[in-house]
């Protein structure tokens, strides 16, 4: 191999390395923020210092990934809803009856709170409170749910006669009680299955409800 060969492998492995590093040190941050608000601290409460002690970084270091602790907490939101948005999709597509879409699609939702419970805790306590930045992002975050649920509905020929609007509602109806049924899951004390079943099931039914009327309804 040639030097030059050499130096130019050499710079690359360097900006991937440093690169790597960033995303790391980037997720050090989510994390120790998120850890902070595990043991009891609500997110107005933390500080810079706090998480990047936390972190293991310096402070200085925090501002090569978030201007301020506001930024910090939209990284949070996104984290939250991006892969729930795209698992709730796919269990629209699967091709399955309606009904079995959506128990499929409460035991994706459920289960992936049980998995990410510190990243719920936080989007719940800043949705009605807090940052107003954060909480128009939670909002905006609800609106991409909404939005993509009323796609695929009428993709799938779901709900054929109701008008786009009456749609949308609908779908967001359905988003309001999601985040309702994610406080409950939340608010549950851990080996509970029996309660957790309850909870599920009477998701589902209000969620059913709200179909149902949806069908019934005339414009």
């Amino acid at each position: 191999m040639t030097t030059a060969n050499s130096s130019v492998i050499e710079v690359a492995q360097t900006s991937i390395s440093r690169g790597d590093r960033k995303l790391r040190t980037r997720a050090h941050l989510l994390a120790a923020a998120l850890q902070l608000m595990g043991e009891g601290r609500g997110f107005g409460a933390l500080s810079l210092r706090e998480i990047t002690r936390t972190a293991g970084v310096v402070p200085a270091s925090f501002y090569r990934h978030f201007r301020d602790l506001d930024e910090l907490g939209l990284a949070l939101v996104e984290e939250s809803g991006v892969t729930l948005r795209r698992l709730l999709r796919e269990a629209r597509r699967t091709g399955l009856p309606p009904r079995d879409i959506l128990r499929r699609s409460v035991q994706i939702f459920r289960d992936y709170i049980n998995a990410h419970r510190l990243h719920f805790m936080f989007v719940a306590g800043e949705r009605s409170g807090g940052s107003a930045v954060i909480r128009a992002a939670v909002r905006a975050e609800e609106r991409h749910f909404t939005d993509e649920m009323a796609h695929d509905l009428r993709q799938l020929g779901l709900l054929p006669d109701l008008s786009t609007p009456t749609l949308q509602m609908t779908c967001g109806l359905v988003v309001t009680t999601m985040m309702n049924a994610a406080t409950d899951f939340l608010d549950l004390p851990p080996r509970q299955p029996k309660r957790e079943s309850e909870i599920t099931e009477n998701f589902i039914r209000q969620l059913r409800l709200i179909f149902l009327g949806a069908r019934a309804w005339r414009e």
